[in-house]
């Protein structure tokens, strides 16, 4: 079989999906931060070994609509595209 890769990236019209090995830690060990464009991965102290990593998107990341999700050692992030809010106003013609 071939080797796992360390993670992939894929991305369609409304989000980014990235997908990163961690075999051995659990959902529980494992913090997501999102800041911006910026995704951090990182193991807390308890995990059974280190993971830290951090991602620069070319869009900000809507947080309230993204999920992270780990099965069978491969933690999958999908973060939603941030999308621009247009403050439009119409005017009563008078």
């Amino acid at each position: 079989a071939p080797a796992a890769k360390h993670y992939s990236f894929e991305q369609n019209d409304t989000s980014f999906t990235l997908q990163l090995d961690v075999p051995g830690i659990g959902k529980e060990q494992l913090a997501v931060d999102i800041e911006g464009a910026v995704v951090r991965i990182s193991s807390l102290a308890d995990a059974p070994r280190q993971f830290k990593a951090a991602y620069e998107l070319p869009q900000d990341i809507d947080a309230a609509a993204s999920s992270a999700k780990l099965e069978n050692g491969v933690l999958t992030l999908v973060l939603a595209k941030q999308v621009p809010q247009i403050q439009a106003t119409s005017l009563t013609i008078q």
